[in-house]
């Protein structure tokens, strides 16, 4: 995917399509990830992709290939206690990124899957983060 000029705007457009409809717009697994900010302690709500693992979602802080981590990873780090919308539902959930070989082969399952998270991490020198969410 090609990143649009304004991601923010891009960002509450597909917020707004998703909450209105349920689902993203090209039917991808898409879900709304609202964290609190580190700094503000304000809502911040991302929309992003998920990859279902079991009982619980994961997402992948990649952004889009950045030397820097995703503000919504810097939040939850700084809270780990978020709200997920999925599929029609809203819940709240614990984020927690996986560490070592959980985190390695994780990464390299989904990466198998979608090649962009693979080419995200070669262009880049920080490891990208693959974060479990888990309904309360």
């Amino acid at each position: 995917m090609t990143m649009p000029k304004d991601v923010k705007a891009y960002n509450a457009q597909l917020i707004e399509e998703f909450r209105r409809t349920g689902s993203a717009p090209d039917g991808r697994s898409l879900l709304l990830l609202t964290t609190t900010g580190a700094r503000t302690g304000q809502p911040r709500t991302t929309p992003m992709m998920y990859v279902p693992d079991g009982d619980r979602l994961l997402v992948i802080a990649s952004n889009a290939g950045a030397p820097q981590h995703p503000d919504w990873y810097r939040n939850l780090l700084a809270n780990p206690e978020v709200t997920v919308e999925v599929a029609g539902e809203t819940y709240q959930a614990t984020a927690t990124s996986l560490a070592g070989d959980d985190r390695d082969t994780t990464f390299a399952d989904i990466a198998a899957r979608y090649p962009f998270f693979a080419d995200h991490q070669a262009g880049i020198t920080r490891t990208i983060p693959v974060v479990a969410l888990t309904r309360h």
